[in-house]
């Protein structure tokens, strides 16, 4: 299953392990043969993953809600993640992660969401269903399978669409990634732990947001942390005055683009590994980077700019606006009725859930 340069890279990996990582096998029972096929691969997969570390360790076979699936545990406590499918293709790095983080490496977000992530009360049981195509499925996957390891009143499944059609027809899911909580559904698209913590139990999350109203004024405030807001951020902090980039994502729409060819001096990336590298160019300077932010308005003073933002008001001498683009929209009746439901703006995400069945096309430009 897995070629010579993802075995060596994930090899590396494991070596991160603080503590043991049982991998639990639900295989199919049945006779559907593609069904037959995929619970085979399953089981080559998790003995080449087993063979690459003394930490880990296939169990006996349980049945499962979920076949084939398999979960990722950590010996002795309620801690796991479960995956209903393959996760290959984009959800590999989701792969990866839960194996890393069941086995105790440090989850990587801001210290004060992974107190509040700790705090929500009450079971919640969480799926995710998702496809192997989708470029926003695996930060909605990541994050759950995160806060599941965090908390283990959380729990989380995430399943890859096309092995489990049936299920994914009968629950009207048209749109990927599509979160049902405790059965019924709950939200869709990409989210982050902030945005689902937030969603979830609004409590807990008043822990991990700061009063931005409570900072000093800056120099240079950009609204935006897409490619132009991060160019403007890192210019700005070059020239050493106080600096701040605010916006929703970095990357912005950026993120929503599978392959993107021709940047000039990139001839081939993708949308993800852009985001990645403009955030990895902004953390080279001295200038706050707030994630997480919608602007709602900005009022001009005496003495600056103040922007309106979800955590509080944000002042500055000067405000670069660079608030990218997003989805058009037709403004034709049942668009935002339908929106999820059959009306989708990412072919990669949800065109697999309409293979077969007769669609139109409207935009796009030449492609």
């Amino acid at each position: 299953m897995l070629d010579a340069n993802l075995t060596t890279q994930l090899r590396s990996y494991l070596t991160m392990l603080t503590t043991d990582v049982t991998l639990v096998p639900s295989p199919y029972t049945g006779d559907d043969s593609t069904h037959v096929e995929k619970s085979r691969q399953m089981d080559e997969l998790l003995a080449e993953i087993a063979d690459l570390s003394d930490a880990v360790s296939v169990a006996d076979p349980v049945a499962s809600q979920y076949e084939p699936s398999f979960a990722v545990t950590r010996p002795g406590t309620d801690i796991g993640v479960r995956f209903a499918g393959l996760p290959m293709g984009h959800e590999f790095t989701s792969l990866v992660l839960a194996l890393l983080q069941v086995g105790g490496h440090e989850i990587k977000e801001d210290e004060a969401l992974k107190k509040a992530v700790t705090t929500v009360e009450g079971h919640h049981e969480f799926v995710t269903y998702m496809s192997l195509s989708c470029v926003n499925c695996p930060t909605v996957v990541q994050a759950l399978n995160a806060m599941s390891v965090l908390n283990p009143n959380i729990t989380h499944t995430a399943v890859e669409g096309s092995t489990f059609r049936d299920e994914v027809e009968a629950k009207g899911v048209q749109s990927v990634p599509a979160i049902f909580l405790d059965g019924e559904e709950w939200g869709s698209g990409r989210m982050t732990m902030t945005e689902i913590l937030d969603k979830l139990d609004a409590e807990a999350a008043s822990g991990a947001h700061e009063d931005l109203s409570r900072r000093d004024p800056y120099d240079v405030l950009v609204v935006g942390a897409g490619p132009a807001g991060a160019a403007a951020g890192v210019y700005a902090a070059r020239k050493g005055i106080r600096t701040a980039v605010v916006g929703d994502r970095v990357g912005g729409q950026v993120l929503d683009t599978a392959t993107i060819d021709n940047l000039v001096s990139v001839p081939h990336t993708t949308g993800s590994e852009l985001a990645a590298s403009l955030n990895a160019h902004m953390a080279d300077y001295e200038l706050d980077l707030l994630e997480h932010q919608h602007a709602t308005g900005l009022t001009p003073g005496e003495d600056g700019v103040t922007v309106h933002l979800t955590d509080g008001n944000l002042r500055s001498r000067a405000v670069i606006l660079a608030t990218g683009a997003r989805w058009r929209h037709l403004g034709v009746p049942g668009e935002e009725e339908y929106r999820t439901r059959g009306v989708t703006y990412c072919p990669h995400c949800d065109g697999p859930l309409f293979r077969g069945k007769r669609v139109a096309v409207i935009g796009g430009g030449n492609s």
